[in-house]
């Protein structure tokens, strides 16, 4: 149905193909910038390590993840920062930014970053929302049925702030990243560009996947209100 209707490719098309752009953007970031090794010599978890233990968080556990492709996070609720294998053991400017960024993660969840904190709150909602907001909206439209097509908004804009929260977080994650490799000398400020190439091209990942969400909701809210 969406793919044959005009106002879906003007909305939420557009935002599909930023964030396809935006994913091989980061992919190809990454790809190159890990072919350039730190001239510190030191590795993506002894980064995150030698972060955490500066802030005092030698409870924040350093994990490397099983398999290959990027999935590194900063795990709240167990206090933890998993890394991709090439991140974890990886000398690369690449690495060393990732790393830096996770660890940057745990910084804001020990200082209480309202950002990250309002996120985290409201992960629950979301994770509820997002399963029903799609068949209640159909549910809706098919029977017409406001009030289900109005819950099925309403639940989608929990996934739509939650998307919009996580731009500070990322960003802010990013930028105590870059002022820490470059202060405690993990890189040297010539190899800062290539560092802020990757964690800039990840933060645009972010970016698009905001974009999107907000075109969904949007087009949800049109096409509500062409069946009245």
């Amino acid at each position: 149905m969406f793919l044959f209707d005009p106002m879906y490719f003007l909305l939420v098309l557009p935002a599909l193909i930023l964030a396809t752009w935006a994913q091989s953007k980061v992919k190809g970031a990454f790809a190159r910038n890990s072919q350039i090794r730190a001239s510190s010599g030191v590795s993506g978890a002894q980064v995150a390590r030698s972060i955490l233990d500066r802030a005092g968080l030698g409870q924040v556990a350093v994990e490397s993840l099983s398999g290959g492709g990027l999935g590194d996070h900063y795990d709240p609720r167990k206090r933890v920062i998993r890394l991709s294998r090439d991140v974890y053991g990886g000398q690369s400017l690449a690495a060393l930014g990732v790393a830096a960024h996770e660890a940057g993660h745990a910084l804001q969840h020990a200082g209480g970053y309202f950002w990250l904190g309002a996120r985290n709150a409201i992960i629950p909602i979301t994770q509820f929302g997002s399963r029903l907001a799609f068949p209640l909206f159909f549910i809706g439209l098919l029977f017409q049925g406001e009030m289900f097509m109005t819950l099925g908004i309403l639940f989608f804009a929990t996934a739509v702030v939650f998307q919009i929260i996580t731009l500070p977080v990322e960003y802010n994650a990013s930028a105590r990243a870059m002022q820490i490799l470059e202060g405690e000398g993990f890189v040297t400020r010539g190899e800062l560009p290539a560092v802020r190439e990757v964690l800039d091209a990840a933060a645009l990942t972010y970016l698009a996947a905001a974009l999107m969400a907000v075109m969904q909701l949007l087009y949800l809210l049109l096409l509500r209100g062409r069946r009245r």
